[in-house]
């Protein structure tokens, strides 16, 4: 059982120990990464049962409306997705308040075509407006990003509005030409075996153009 303390997490930990940030083209000034974000309280991890007490629907609701979710609703909603296997929502925490400050959610979808592949999708992507400027946005989407290419992905996509391309760009996405804002970066030849499947997977993310996602 999976989990950082006596909480059950809805992925393995160790996997955000395993990403290897100089593989990714996004410039960090100063250089932070999942494991020494910039700050002694500051913790990237993935969402536990518990954190319904420290503000993620809050959290959620700087970017759309989430609706009166009760806890009970919160915990079978976690217990559903880490039965499926295939969400990994990962958070920010300032630990000095036990809040959580950013948020982003990988699905994985198992397709037939393509081989088989693992189609997924970059959700929900959020930060507090209050942390800005210390490249947190940068941060999570980097972060998952790599967890991507870790679970043996070979392509990531995204969609965004005009405003944010500069942005992804600085993360190495490429425009895909003739398919309006579609985004994306390639990992040929950086295939990994995983937990998910033992074969190369495909993986298209797809991320909301509303996302308040900090660009610096």
């Amino acid at each position: 059982m999976s989990g950082e303390g006596d909480e059950i997490t809805l992925f393995e930990p160790k996997l955000l120990h395993e990403l290897e940030f100089w593989q990714s083209p996004a410039k960090f000034n100063p250089p932070i990464t999942a494991i020494a974000p910039g700050e002694t309280w500051m913790k990237v991890r993935p969402l536990q049962e518990g954190d319904y007490d420290r503000g993620f629907m809050e959290l959620l609701s700087q970017l759309t409306k989430v609706g009166n979710i009760s806890k009970a609703q919160f915990l079978m909603q976690f217990a559903r997705m880490k039965a499926s296997g295939g969400y990994y929502v990962t958070v920010i925490e300032d630990t000095r308040i036990n809040r959580l400050i950013g948020s982003a959610t990988l699905v994985l979808e198992h397709k037939f075509i393509h081989g088989c592949s693992v189609r997924g999708r970059l959700e929900d992507v959020v930060v507090n407006n209050t942390y800005r400027g210390k490249q947190l946005g940068k941060l999570i989407v980097v972060t998952v990003s790599l967890l991507a290419q870790h679970l043996g992905c070979y392509k990531m996509s995204l969609d965004c509005k005009d405003h944010l391309i500069p942005f992804y760009e600085s993360l190495g996405y490429v425009l895909e030409p003739g398919n309006s804002n579609a985004m994306n970066i390639r990992y040929d030849g950086q295939i990994k075996d995983t937990a998910v499947r033992n074969r190369s997977t495909s993986t298209v993310i797809l991320a909301n153009a509303t996302n308040p996602v900090d660009p610096s």
